[in-house]
């Protein structure tokens, strides 16, 4: 290794000691974190869907939900037209909406309309530009809904191809909903340190799903860390 790219998103963006963290760790380490914007987190993923589908895809939408936020992207070129981040991360919404383990129903209610009041905000900006050629999900809330689902699982490869359809989803967010964090982590390809976070993911995808009319999506392999060394990469050869 010649080289460390060491990057922060709303973790350390938002949080109040944030400059303190990222001293203390190039103190620490010799190592200095970019912070990324919740739009660069957009654009950088959306870059990232776009080499791995081409360009033949057409307008492409993108849906990536992390920790502490929601990123959506749309365009037709390989840097989107559109880019938002919105906060609504699986980690964030958990923390501080869902806090009985399982959720209570008056929680889950709540939450799903939380989400698609702040999804509803930015939704306009998107649908302007005309109904997407394919949509596409990256992150690893997506993955693990996809896979509860009956998507195939990672050991099949990168190439496989896994969606998440809508009427899965819905089917699966009660079911989730009435299991622990533990019993979450029996399921299909469902880690333990992500179990807890999985019910507000779920009801965040739903939301995004309904709002813009979406039916099916496909889950990307790549997203915003294949996007940074894409961008990294790109710069090695302008």
């Amino acid at each position: 290794v010649t080289e460390i790219m060491a990057f922060a998103t709303s973790a350390i963006r938002e949080a109040a000691n944030g400059e303190e963290v990222i001293a203390e760790v190039a103190a620490r380490t010799g190592v200095t974190l970019e912070v990324l914007s919740g739009d660069e987190e957009a654009r950088l993923t959306f870059l990232a869907v776009r080499r791995w589908f081409g360009w033949s895809s057409g307008r492409v939408l993108v849906l990536d939900i992390g920790g502490g936020s929601l990123e959506l992207a749309i365009g037709a070129d390989e840097d989107p037209d559109v880019a938002v981040s919105v906060p609504l991360g699986a980690g964030r919404l958990t923390r501080d909406h869902l806090p009985s383990d399982p959720p209570k129903p008056a929680e889950v209610r709540a939450l799903r309309k939380l989400a698609r009041v702040e999804i509803g905000q930015v939704a306009g900006a998107i649908t302007r530009l005309g109904q997407p050629e394919l949509v596409v999900a990256s992150s690893k809330t997506f993955k693990q809904l996809a896979r509860i689902a009956g998507a195939a699982p990672s050991s099949e490869g990168f190439y496989v191809r896994r969606t998440l359809n809508r009427d899965d989803l819905r089917m699966w967010i009660p079911k989730l909903a009435e299991m622990t964090a533990q019993q979450r982590t029996a399921l299909p390809g469902v880690s333990a340190g992500r179990a807890r976070q999985l019910v507000a993911g779920a009801l965040v995808a739903e939301a995004a799903m309904d709002i813009f009319g979406i039916e099916e999506l496909i889950v990307c392999p790549w997203a915003l860390r294949e996007g940074i060394i894409l961008r990294k990469l790109d710069g090695l050869y302008e």
